[in-house]
């Protein structure tokens, strides 16, 4: 039989392509071999090739099953609908038993192409773990392919328990694995932080020297010294995003500026700790995923609430590298009495054009989530996941304005504190000296 056969439509797949593909005889091949290889084709050629497959497994003595094949049909053809999710095929490749869940505990897997070596080391283990718990019964393939829910909680906890196992070699695979993920997101970041730096380097040497105003500096500080003397909002807020105590602050009145400053855009301290609860309250609007970010607190009715600490340094934290740079370079450019509300930073997210900014990269600055693939997005006839061109920002068309004006309102309420934006949210001499410098230092920790 050869490997695969022309057909009018395209290419028509072989029992023994899809065996030559997993690298074991066609006896041998799991429904997870089948699976793959069938996206390697066209959703078309797949369904026209199933009947070939089965009837090269039945002879091989491996029909695999019913359910299975049931399945494969139906996602087939939802693909070939482009009516397929990225969820509906992964959970159908999961339903083979044999592939692993793509979220763990914390650890999310890369996509083939795009996993290191400890990745591919680790998948490829569990892998061959999974294979040999549906050799034992211990996993039952039909179960899941039929949607038994129990049986896919089971099936999570059996790659949990395997990952949390230390190996022979004593190296515990989820560990390993966050470990060199946090390692890589560092690196990222270190790299995004830098490009943004050097961004505002360009836009300031366009705008030239911007004097610092000493006796605005003295009258915010002082003022700030007496915030933080006192408990509750605001000093106590800005003292724990800053990460320290108020005793441990810098002396000199610009660097202690400059230090709650930096922090509003880079938060340093710890959300969740008890000494926030005590002077924090809810904010009722902010977003709900912002909020998950603390801890809840149970009011007197039982209901829950989040604590504002959580919630401002949450909502600061969901602000990315081209939502400050954009700010920024707004900013920056208008000098004082730049137009600074909450509003007004989202229009400036909105309307921001890169191209303005010599050497900058859109796509080092524009956060990415592939590592958290989404449920809802649309899947290309091939089985693979369209995917957001970063360089195309402004045809994004879920970019959110109200969302981020909300994200934004936390950091107005800071900076007019620290008198970096007045009464009417427009841009003070302070803050045009001060908030830019501020940025450079979040970028360069």
């Amino acid at each position: 039989m050869g490997h695969e056969r022309r057909t009018l439509r395209g290419v028509e797949l072989q029992a023994d392509r899809v065996a030559e593909l997993a690298h074991r005889p066609v006896a041998q091949l799991r429904r997870r071999d089948v699976a793959i290889a069938l996206l390697t084709v066209a959703a078309e050629d797949a369904l026209t090739s199933l009947p070939a497959i089965r009837r090269g497994l039945l002879a091989a003595g491996n029909p695999l099953s019913a359910p299975f094949w049931d399945s494969t049909e139906a996602i087939l053809q939802k693909i070939s609908g482009h009516e397929a999710t990225f969820g509906d095929v992964h959970g159908w490749l999961e339903a083979t038993g044999t592939e692993p869940t793509a979220i763990i505990g914390l650890h999310v897997w890369e996509e083939p192409d795009a996993r290191s070596p400890l990745q591919e080391e680790m998948h490829a283990r569990l892998v061959g773990y999974l294979e040999e718990r549906v050799a034992a019964g211990e996993i039952d393939p039909d179960d899941l392919a039929t949607g038994n829910e129990e049986a896919r909680r089971e099936y999570l906890a059996v790659q949990e328990r395997w990952m949390t196992t230390p190996l022979p070699d004593g190296r515990v695979p989820m560990t390993v694995l966050l470990d060199e993920q946090d390692e890589a997101f560092l690196a990222d970041w270190a790299a995004a932080d830098a490009e943004a730096r050097a961004a505002l380097q360009s836009v300031l040497e366009t705008v030239g020297e911007r004097p610092l105003p000493a006796t605005d500096l003295s009258a915010a500080v002082a003022k700030l010294r007496a915030d933080i003397s006192r408990p509750g909002w605001p000093g106590q807020m800005l003292v724990s995003f800053s990460g320290r105590t108020a005793e441990a602050l810098p002396a000199d009145a610009a660097e202690l500026w400059l230090t709650l400053a930096a922090s509003v855009a880079a938060p340093q301290g710890d959300p969740l700790s008890e000494e926030d609860k005590e002077f924090a309250r809810a904010m009722e609007w902010a977003e709900d995923e912002d909020l998950d970010f603390g801890d809840a607190l149970d009011d007197a009715d039982g209901d829950e609430e989040p604590d504002e600490m959580s919630a401002a340094i949450a909502a600061v934290c969901a602000l990315d590298h081209f939502d400050w740079l954009a700010v920024m370079s707004s900013l920056v450019t208008g000098g004082p009495g730049t137009p600074a509300s909450a509003a007004d930073l989202a229009r400036y997210v909105r309307d921001f054009d890169p191209d303005k900014i010599v050497g900058l990269s859109l796509a080092v600055l524009v956060a990415e989530d592939d590592d958290f693939p989404d449920e809802d997005e649309d899947e290309g006839a091939d089985g693979e996941s369209a995917e957001l061109d970063p360089t195309g920002f402004e045809d994004y068309d879920d970019f959110d304005e109200l969302s981020i004006e909300g994200l934004f309102l936390h950091v107005t309420s800071m900076w007019s504190v620290l008198g970096a934006i007045d009464d009417d949210d427009r841009l003070t001499p302070l803050g045009w000296w001060g908030l830019p410098e501020a940025m450079r230092r979040a970028w360069a920790e």
